[in-house]
């Protein structure tokens, strides 16, 4: 992939060059994160073994749709278009992506191969019971780390990026439960930081509890709180977002969880947001609980909880008449 700064630009642009160049400006680069940064790095360096040519024409990119269109999901050539215009933009050359003729090929994309977006299924209370009552019987400090891992990473609503970012020091115990002070998540790039407040359970499921058992067991007292154990010996890393992904999914197979391989950090965040809808609490503590911004993404959550409980055809079929 050509680096931002490896094109020469006309004389009268040094200025822009110099003042959008990675290296000597690193807030241009802390403006975008990293993971977009390397998506887009990715989505160019594909467009380019294509055959593409930089900077491109829309003729070329339409070219480029065209022969992928059937080969690459709509979504992501939709985000590749989107690499493409930044790497323009940045360059200072014209957006070959906002032509008519580019837009409309895209828009017949969707229509004629685009597919439905497959979402993790959101992880039920029962299943989270299910999977800690397993976990209760195996002694060892993994089984202490998941419990808690999972427990607090569904009751917080957590993003996995944010549940293995928690460190001992953003935990402020209270008599009510514990808030986790935030840096900085995928809504709050700025770091204007955000508060997960989780309260108390019982005895069947409590986040707090599970939390405590693990700390006291490794004497975690600063740094990260979810670490990585290399033959049962704790180490001082924290886990990756992806081990997230990897222990909740063992976990649920060996509790014998349906759909276990279907599961995804996701379906924590989702599992908490779609108990809450059924157990009719308000949309706004619902929001508040997993900092959502957009009400449109929960009531996505809370229409899924009620297909079944609040559902037409099955208030009319509750009155025929039964002929036994």
């Amino acid at each position: 992939m050509q680096d931002i700064s490896s094109k020469t630009l006309p004389v009268e642009n040094d200025n822009l060059l110099q003042a959008t160049n990675w290296v000597s400006n690193p807030y241009i680069a802390a403006s975008t994160s990293d993971n977009t940064r390397k998506a887009y790095r990715s989505d160019i360096r594909q467009f380019e073994i294509w055959g593409g040519v930089l900077p491109a024409t829309p003729e070329s990119v339409v070219m480029y749709l065209q022969a992928n269109a059937t080969q690459k999901n709509a979504t992501t050539l939709a985000r590749r278009l989107v690499a493409i215009k930044h790497w323009h933009t940045y360059q200072n050359f014209p957006d070959p992506t906002a032509h008519p003729i580019v837009q409309k090929t895209m828009i017949g994309i969707r229509r004629l191969h685009g597919k439905p977006k497959l979402k993790a299924p959101a992880l039920s209370l029962e299943a989270l019971q299910q999977i800690n009552h397993t976990l209760d019987g195996i002694d060892g400090l993994t089984a202490l780390r998941d419990k808690a891992l999972l427990q607090i990473g569904f009751f917080g609503a957590l993003r996995r990026s944010e549940l293995v970012a928690i460190c001992f020091e953003h935990i402020s115990f209270s008599p009510d439960g514990i808030e986790i002070l935030l840096p900085v998540s995928k809504t709050d790039q700025l770091h204007a930081g955000q508060i997960c407040a989780i309260p108390y359970g019982n005895k069947t499921l409590c986040p707090i509890k599970a939390l405590k058992e693990w700390l006291n067991a490794t004497g975690i007292s600063q740094g990260p709180v979810f670490r990585r154990l290399m033959r049962s010996t704790l180490g001082e890393l924290a886990l990756t977002p992806l081990s997230v992904h990897h222990i909740l999914q063992k976990c649920a197979k060996l509790a014998n969880v349906a759909q276990a391989d279907k599961l995804s950090p996701h379906s924590l965040r989702r599992g908490l947001a779609t108990c809450a809808a059924r157990a009719k609490t308000p949309i706004q503590a619902i929001m508040r609980a997993g900092r959502w911004k957009q009400v449109n993404t929960v009531m996505e959550y809370i229409e899924a909880s009620e297909r079944f409980s609040d559902n037409a055809a099955g208030c009319v079929l509750q009155t025929i008449k039964s002929d036994e």
